[in-house]
């Protein structure tokens, strides 16, 4: 509008031509360093958190195996993932986006802080506050970034490869800080740490808020009151079942396939979020109210969700998989720096995508149209797939007890990086550009499901390490991925053609 107000387009805000924040609307400023905190929380403690798991009791660890710390590593990150989906509901149809990224910040940070007591108990209180704040905050801060552009505005894809950079300006300064002060000086110390990133994040979105006008405050779907007694209702008798089921499940893996009692638990953990894509994308595929058009980009989703859930799974083993191999089998006796902690090459990613977020942004506006979101896909997955390609050859370097260049790790990252910039923020974009108008967050919360199922099932494939040996096990899940992204190229004139005019 001319008079720089928002209009509104159905139920949802039209935002006003701003171009103060590089171009870009400047309420992007605010929620971009507002993830930046929240991802420096997040990273810094998933830095450390395989890494404390699988430490000697002596040494203030856990005294864990290997395949168990890989395994709460998948399931945590999976829920955090998972837990999206409900954060998204909530706001769609209860609280709305904004006043879910407060909540969800405030319970982030005290999981956090509970972490940092030296108990059990605690830890996985804080695990347990950490994932639902997470799900409240995540999905709603992207949901609320797509609302400053227009579905067809060539700066989304840009604006959103610019907040990307953000989440990993965080990512790439928490492990250098919360790294070492957990394991070179106590790892309570630097769970605390992530704390104190977290209160930050939640006082800069507080401050920035009061500008944005009313982006957030829309409440797509409102529950009325009746739904919310039969939602309570529902809650109760769903934990019940839960609770019986899982611990069902648990006495049959645990009596019956011969695992322990925490094996079987964390498997159980890592098939629920499977479980629950088949029902949401069930359910909306039977929603009525769907057009014919909303359904075919549906439709053309579903196999964008199932390509980013394989790319998850190789990806996000940096931080278990690759951080424990950086831990036992790298030298980390660097020329200048000294001995230092493995935990800080989990900023080496991050940097990475500081420096090639910028130029994605460049590349796919001035590419425009001309490359379509599943060749984007295609090309992450080949690459993710070459990553780990490289990492068996440096496994092979590894047999015989040596310890190999920080070199082969920093060759891993970049090319993971430039899969990780052709998928996540392009993701989160047609996410947005895909959605019905009815499930606009739930949406934001289906795509970082879709990361909650890779987590979870490479949680549970990282133990396939002992059995297969480390050289092969890389290079049999890089060579699938290689051979998926073939594939997925050769689906892109179909998959176009179901995303009905959204590129």
């Amino acid at each position: 509008m001319s008079d720089g107000s928002a209009a509104v387009v159905g139920d949802r805000p039209r935002r006003p031509n701003d171009h103060r924040f590089f171009g870009h609307p400047w309420a992007l400023a605010t929620l971009f360093s507002t993830e930046l905190w929240e991802r420096f929380s997040f990273y810094g403690m998933r830095a450390i958190l395989t890494l404390y798991l699988a430490a000697p009791v002596a040494a203030g660890g856990w005294g864990w195996s290997s395949g168990d710390a890989t395994s709460l590593y998948g399931v945590y990150n999976g829920f955090v993932y998972l837990m999206a989906l409900p954060g998204a509901w909530l706001a769609d149809r209860l609280i709305g986006a904004r006043r879910s990224v407060l909540w969800g910040g405030v319970v982030i940070a005290m999981g956090h802080y509970l972490l940092a007591v030296p108990a059990h108990a605690t830890f996985f209180l804080g695990l347990i506050f950490i994932v639902c704040g997470t799900g409240l905050l995540k999905p709603n801060m992207s949901a609320m970034v797509g609302e400053l552009y227009e579905r067809d505005d060539p700066r989304r894809d840009a604006g959103f490869s610019l907040f990307y950079m953000g989440i990993n300006i965080g990512a790439f300064v928490a492990p250098l800080i919360v790294g070492p002060l957990g394991q070179d000086v106590n790892w309570h110390l630097g769970f605390a740490c992530a704390g104190i990133g977290m209160t930050i994040a939640v006082i800069w979105y507080v401050i920035g808020t009061r500008g944005m006008g009313d982006v957030g405050t829309v409440i797509c779907k409102p529950l009325h009151a009746v739904d919310r007694r039969r939602l309570l209702r529902a809650l109760l008798i769903g934990v019940v079942i839960a609770a019986v089921v899982v611990g069902g499940a648990q006495l049959l893996f645990t009596k019956v396939f011969g695992k322990t009692s925490i094996s079987a638990f964390l498997l159980i953990m890592a098939l629920v979020p499977v479980l629950v894509t088949v029902v949401y994308f069930s359910r909306m595929f039977a929603d009525r109210e769907l057009t014919d058009v909303e359904r075919s980009r549906l439709s053309a989703y579903v196999f964008l969700f199932v390509f980013a859930a394989c790319f998850w799974l190789i990806y996000d083993q940096a931080g278990s998989v690759v951080n424990l191999f950086t831990e036992h089998k790298v030298d980390l006796d660097l020329p200048l720096l000294g001995n230092v902690a493995a935990s800080t090459f989990q900023s080496i990613n991050p940097i990475f995508i500081i420096i090639g977020s910028p130029l994605a942004a460049i590349v796919w506006l001035r590419l425009g149209h001309r490359l379509s979101t599943p060749s984007k896909f295609a090309f992450g997955l080949i690459f993710n797939g070459l990553s780990f390609v490289v990492m068996s050859f440096a496994a092979a370097a590894a047999v015989g007890g040596g310890r190999v260049s920080p070199l082969w790790i920093v060759a891993v990252y970049a090319i993971q990086v430039a899969g990780e910039l052709s998928i996540s923020p392009v993701g989160l974009s047609a996410t947005t550009k895909l959605a019905p108008a009815s499930y606009v967050s739930q949406m934001l919360g289906l795509w970082f499901l879709s990361t909650a199922v890779g987590d979870g099932i490479g949680g549970q494939i990282a133990g396939l390490q002992d059995r297969w040996g480390e050289t092969a096990y890389f290079a049999i899940l890089g060579g699938a991925s290689v051979v998926l992204g073939l594939a997925a190229i050769g689906m892109v004139r179909s998959l176009r053609g179901l995303m009905r005019g959204i590129h």
